[in-house]
Order: C-alpha cells, then sequence, then structure tokens
C-alpha cells in the first residue's frame, strides 16, 4: 500500500525534476510510512526511501516496512544522508510541506544541509492523497457505520432541559466504544476539533474562528466552538454535526434534529438544503469540476430565498459548500470558486449545504461521497431528513 503512494510521490518529483522529499507532517508520515513515529522521512526521485525516527524507533519498525534508521545527531545527518543519497551528496533540490512546516523545523534542515535548494511540496503531497485507495476507503466506511450507531444510541437519551455538552458526551461515549480515536485532525495550522458539533438554537449561531457553516459557544473562550453549556430546548432546531475517526479516517455528517416542531421558515431551510443535496448529487461524477458543483449550490440557495442565511451569516458565512476527507477533516478538493480540479474516481467528499439564521439555529444536512467510475456511492448511511423527537 504506502509503496503504491510512494511511487506515485516519486514519479511527481520527477516530473517537476526535484531529487527529492522530506516528509516531516505527522499525517503525511503515517500516509507514506504506516506509522505516525516522529522523524523525516526521506523519498529520493529515484531508489529506496528511507525514515530516519527520532522517536520511537522500536515502534516505527514493528508498524512500517520501510527501511527505519535512527535519527541520530544532525550533526552527522549530511554525511550519512550523502551516504545513502549519492545525489544529495552535492546541491541538489528537495522539496518540503511548508503548509505544516514550522520555521523552526525549516531552520533547522536548512542548517543541517546547507547545501540544498528547497522547493514547497504541499500540492504533490494533497493531490496525492485525494484519491482513497481500497484499504482507506473501507475504513471510511466504518467509521460511517459507527456514526450511525452511535446517533442511534445516544440521541434517543435526548430531552428538553438537556444540555449541548451532555448530549455530545452521550454521543462520544456511544462513538468511543465503537472505536473512534476520539479526535479529528485537521491540516490548517492553529486549528483544532474534537468530535464535532451537538448544539442547538442561538448557541449554534455564534461563529468560531473554525472555518466552517456553524460555529457554537463552546465550553470556554479557551476552546470556543461547538457544544457548550447551553440548554436545548424544545421547537429549536439542534444541528448533529458529527464526525468519527477509524484508523485514522474520518466521517463527516450532520443530521437536523429538533424536539417538537421548528419554525416553518426553518423547516423550509432545512428542505431547501436537501434540495442543494439531490442538485448536487445529480451531477457528482467524474470530469466535473469542484467549482461547477459550487455554483451550482449558489443557484439552488438563491431560488430558496433563503441565499442571505447559506453556509453562515454576513462576514462569518463560508465560500465553500463541500471538502475531501480522509486522514483529516479539511483534504482536497474543495468545492469552491477557484478550484477547477475536476472530480476523480476515489475522491471521497463531504457536501454539507446549511443555512445559519444568527440567533435562532442552524439546519442543514452533511453527506460524505466516493466518486466512482460512473458516479458516486454515499458512504453516510444514517436517515435523512429532520428527526424529531
Amino acid at each position: 500500500m504506502q509503496q503504491s503512494r510512494l511511487e506515485r510521490l516519486r514519479r511527481a518529483l520527477q516530473a517537476q525534476q526535484l531529487d527529492g522529499m522530506i516528509i516531516t507532517h505527522n499525517v503525511d508520515l503515517f500516509y507514506f510510512t504506516g506509522t505516525m513515529q516522529s522523524g523525516y522521512l526521506v523519498v529520493p526521485a529515484v531508489g529506496k526511501p528511507i525514515f530516519y525516527v527520532r522517536r520511537s524507533v522500536t515502534r516505527a519498525k514493528e508498524e512500517s516496512k520501510l527501511a527505519i534508521e535512527p535519527l541520530g545527531s544532525m550533526k552527522t545527518w549530511k554525511e550519512r544522508l550523502a551516504g545513502a543519497f549519492p545525489a544529495f551528496a552535492a546541491e541538489c533540490k528537495l522539496a518540503l510541506t511548508f503548509d505544516t512546516l514550522p520555521v523552526s523545523g525549516f531552520d533547522r534542515l536548512r542548517k543541517a544541509l546547507p547545501g540544498v535548494t528547497w522547493s514547497d511540496g504541499t500540492s504533490m503531497v494533497r493531490e496525492i492523497r485525494m484519491v482513497k485507495d481500497a484499504g482507506e476507503i473501507a475504513s471510511i466506511r466504518r467509521a460511517a457505520k459507527i456514526v450511525d450507531e452511535a446517533l442511534a444510541e445516544a440521541v434517543p437519551k435526548l430531552t428538553a432541559g438537556m444540555r449541548e455538552i451532555e448530549l455530545l458526551a452521550e454521543i462520544e461515549y456511544a462513538l468511543r466504544r465503537r472505536g473512534h480515536l476520539g479526535l479529528m485532525r485537521v491540516r490548517a495550522a492553529g486549528s483544532e476539533l474534537v468530535t464535532g458539533i451537538a448544539a442547538s438554537g442561538a448557541a449554534v449561531t455564534k461563529p468560531s474562528a473554525f472555518d466552517g457553516p456553524a460555529g457554537g459557544e463552546g465550553l470556554h473562550p479557551a476552546f470556543a466552538k461547538g457544544a457548550g453549556w447551553s440548554r436545548i430546548e424544545r421547537g429549536e432546531p439542534i444541528l448533529l454535526d458529527i464526525g468519527c475517526t477509524f484508523e485514522g479516517y474520518v466521517i463527516d455528517q450532520t443530521r437536523t434534529a429538533v424536539i417538537g416542531d421548528m419554525p416553518a421558515d426553518l423547516e423550509e431551510a432545512y428542505h431547501a438544503a436537501e434540495r442543494i443535496q439531490r442538485a448536487i448529487e445529480a451531477e457528482l461524477k467524474p470530469g466535473v469540476t469542484c467549482e461547477a458543483l459550487y455554483e451550482l449550490s449558489l443557484e439552488v440557495a438563491a431560488k430558496s430565498g433563503f441565499a442571505d442565511h447559506f453556509m453562515g451569516y454576513g462576514a462569518d458565512a463560508v465560500k465553500f459548500v463541500g471538502h475531501g476527507i480522509g486522514l483529516e477533516i479539511d483534504e482536497w478538493p474543495v468545492l469552491a470558486r477557484g478550484f477547477t480540479t475536476p472530480l476523480e474516481p476515489g475522491m471521497v467528499i463531504a457536501i454539507e449545504p446549511k443555512f445559519t439564521f444568527r440567533g435562532r439555529g442552524v439546519v442543514g444536512i452533511e453527506n460524505s461521497y466516493l466518486i466512482t467510475e460512473n458516479g458516486f456511492e454515499k458512504l453516510t448511511i444514517s436517515p435523512e431528513g429532520i428527526w424529531k423527537l
């Protein structure tokens, strides 16, 4: 599995006339090596890679089939690299993922390898990871099943007056017992996410720093998003934007619930979100560009009469309707303007049309889809429609 991924990376390096790449980001390390131990994976454009491990060498050797070497002293690393990779002995061109590497880490590599010309290889890695293999898809399918089972167990426990955090705790307990890792990894620098959002009414409409159409008050300004201390009341929409990470891979799903009935206009907005979802599904197939699907969502939203509330409200609205998922929740491709990448088989995309009504609630739906040769497979399996309790 890792060998085919590394071969795609080698071809990309050769196409850009680079001598190699050094992988440093923990999630990328896992993708290419099968272990999430810390260190530097050195991938030459020609030849076999070596994973130089800082910690733990023992565990890396247990979990990865690649060649593993202790990183040791950075003062002698240049000589050891030159011995293993003759092309690196003189001046050479190497890539790094600039989007995830701190300046201090970059400085450490520049001092250790002064003869290297560095290039940003972020796009190469993210494009390779866009297309999932059978093992990745199997893990995402299992994550979807866990979410479905967990919600079926936890949501019926909801009663009027229950705090948001109490509902989320019930959901998380059900998820964790079934294998959820307990977090959703995010690539964007400085961004954090736990299991998702279980929040309602005015509280869930509070904007946050997270790049999404719903924020949530959170438990404290130290984590100002998602479920908070507010109580869930009858008649207000409840947003269940819940994910699960199984074997490292995430599923992303949203359902809308209510205790009793919600106001008629919010219910109509929910049905508008479903119409957007169906319109996108009708065009969801290889060759269609991400940008075209986003434009389609805007067209359908405009006809609904709720365009001002689509994907957030005012300055806090986001400019996308879907995103790739995999080892991270914010993978490529993105259904947004300027993202002209055509869909291809193996991509997995979460599509999430939502409407935010400041001070009243958020309604919407989100499914995750696998792009197939002839169209798509919906990976999320929980029932759609408004869940009335």
